[in-house]
């Protein structure tokens, strides 16, 4: 802590050590903070740091850093399944499951066993920044940090405030995404989806009832989009890519929370997720894939 200047977050954790959360941890090891890589078993700690040194050396490989430098990211990094290794830390970054309850749980127990200065910042991409604060003791430190994958070559970050969230975790939390060499935008006033998500997730919906409505083909709609209105994926293509049970669990809190029927998913969509088809990392989507 600096008398004149307060809180400088030094050292942090990511919990989680998925995709998201493993890109985190890496981003900001190479931004030069220490970072504990925390999960439930051991085996997922070391797939993400496993995936950390593969990203690593890709970089190396394409002359971005040296392997010193690759060595001394990794160095900064320590995995661990033991939640109260946490207690040190400046600032928790949580990227675990998209579910309220699971989160809560967590943040109540990260509120009991960290200092009254850390951070509590949560990856949720939807859910509500205020009811997860209501379980700790520390509102004002409860913060929204909404990264977007891939991690290492996205630049955005959502910062989302919730009823209590201060101005100083605000900034803090600002400095933090800068020192990631992360564009931050602020959401003011927390709403499901944030920003991105909002307007992104009403898009591939609309393309869904296009399709499942008999108005256009698979193909055609991602053609329309991409030739029609430049954009470089088609929204189908993109809803594989992001996973349709990740886009169908929010829409459905859209859905839940708006009460807007512009938020219900068609009938095909529903259909899809029964048969397991969650897009590219299940093999088959919109498109299918073969690995």
């Amino acid at each position: 802590m600096s008398p004149g200047r307060g809180l400088i977050v030094e050292k942090i954790a990511v919990l989680g050590a998925g995709i998201m959360g493993a890109g985190i941890a890496q981003e900001a090891a190479q931004a030069g903070y220490l970072v504990i890589l925390r999960d439930l078993q051991m085996s997922l700690v070391k797939d993400g740091l496993d995936s950390i040194d593969a990203s690593l050396e890709k970089s190396v490989q394409n002359g971005v850093i040296e392997q010193d430098e690759k060595n001394r990211i990794l160095g900064r990094i320590h995995g661990t399944t033991d939640l109260a290794e946490v207690r040190e830390v400046d600032l928790v970054l949580e990227a675990v499951v998209e579910n309220m309850a699971v989160k809560r749980q967590i943040f109540a127990e990260l509120d009991s066993i960290c200092p009254s200065h850390t951070i509590l910042a949560t990856n949720t991409s939807s859910l509500s920044i205020s009811e997860i604060a209501a379980a700790t003791h520390r509102r004002d430190k409860v913060i929204g940090m909404h990264f977007f994958y891939p991690v290492p070559s996205t630049r955005l970050v959502e910062l989302v405030k919730g009823m209590d969230t201060s101005d100083n975790t605000l900034e803090l939390a600002s400095e933090f995404a800068d020192r990631m060499s992360k564009q931050s935008v602020v959401v003011k006033r927390e709403s499901p989806g944030f920003i991105v998500n909002r307007i992104l997730m009403c898009y591939i919906n609309e393309a869904i009832h296009v399709l499942g409505d008999g108005m256009a083909g698979r193909d055609d709609i991602d053609m329309a989009m991409k030739l029609g209105a430049g954009m470089k994926y088609g929204p189908l293509e993109i809803a594989d890519f992001f996973g349709l049970d990740t886009l169908y669990s929010i829409i459905d809190v859209f859905c839940s929370e708006f009460r807007d029927s512009k938020y219900r998913p068609h009938p095909l969509f529903t259909t899809m997720i029964r048969a397991g088809y969650f897009g590219k990392k299940s093999g088959r989507g919109f498109y299918e894939y073969n690995y």
